[in-house]
């Protein structure tokens, strides 16, 4: 089981480097389930792990000039807020509530993975050049807030919400979507962090592993992105997604 765990954390890092995103959903799962880590601790150590994951592909798109910061400053405050108070329902809810709100996450991910190309195609096109406006203002804490409470109760990165929501509301397009969402899910996971710090235990030589196995997922996903088809890969990772989430529905404890 330490060995298949272990290999989920390439898979992981794989889907990160082809898709941009998506993969550090199954984190906690895998965590969890596979490699025999209690809820209370999986939840925090895979902040851990998608805070390092993201902070290498935020750094990545900063120095492509895919990262706008302004934008991601925007949504910062509300993101971090949202993280502390997800972390610390976290820290009083039960383990089976933290799995179910992750499996309902995980099937919103998949639904988004799986058609999320069209949608984003469609508002690319009409919202890119488009600056922040008033009437979206209202949206943006309430949108960084509710993903930074999800990251903080589940161990989620939230990249499937803040992609759309950064095309829609914050006008950008795709490629500085993807690098900005990278940057506010590091503060996420940053706040979630120093707010589980010292109230559970957790293996951190086992984070940096799994960390590291991530990250050579990650080198190698980047290499393969031009190779494969995003479509296909999205798509079938998506059906992976929706298979975990209803598993996780049916027996999560």
């Amino acid at each position: 089981m330490i060995v298949l765990g272990y290999s989920l954390a390439l898979l992981i890092g794989i889907s990160l480097g082809l898709l941009g995103g998506g993969g550090s959903i199954l984190t906690v799962p895998v965590l969890h389930y596979i490699l025999g880590y209690e809820v209370k601790a999986a939840v925090p150590m895979s902040l851990v792990v998608v805070g390092i994951t993201s902070a290498f592909g935020a750094l990545a798109h900063w120095k492509a000039g895919t990262l706008h910061l302004r934008t991601a400053l925007s949504f910062g405050p509300a993101a971090i807020l949202g993280a502390l108070l997800g972390a610390d329902l976290g820290l009083k809810a039960s383990p089976r509530l933290q799995l179910l709100v992750l499996a309902v996450v995980m099937l919103a991910a998949a639904v988004t993975m799986f058609y999320g190309s069209v949608f984003l195609s469609a508002s690319t096109a009409t919202t890119a050049t488009i600056p922040i406006t008033g009437g979206r203002l209202p949206l943006i804490p309430l949108v960084g807030g509710a993903v930074g409470v999800l990251t903080g109760f589940a161990g989620v990165g939230g990249g499937f919400i803040y992609v759309p929501a950064l095309v829609v509301l914050g006008g950008l397009p795709m490629r500085k979507a993807v690098g900005t969402s990278l940057a506010l899910i590091l503060l996420s996971c940053i706040a979630g962090v120093i707010r589980y710090h010292g109230t559970l235990a957790m293996d951190w030589r086992a984070i940096a592993l799994f960390t590291a196995i991530a990250l050579v997922g990650v080198a190698i996903g980047a290499r393969l992105v031009s190779k494969v088809s995003q479509t296909v890969l999205r798509r079938g990772f998506a059906v992976l997604v929706l298979g975990m989430g209803a598993l996780l529905l049916l027996i999560g404890r």
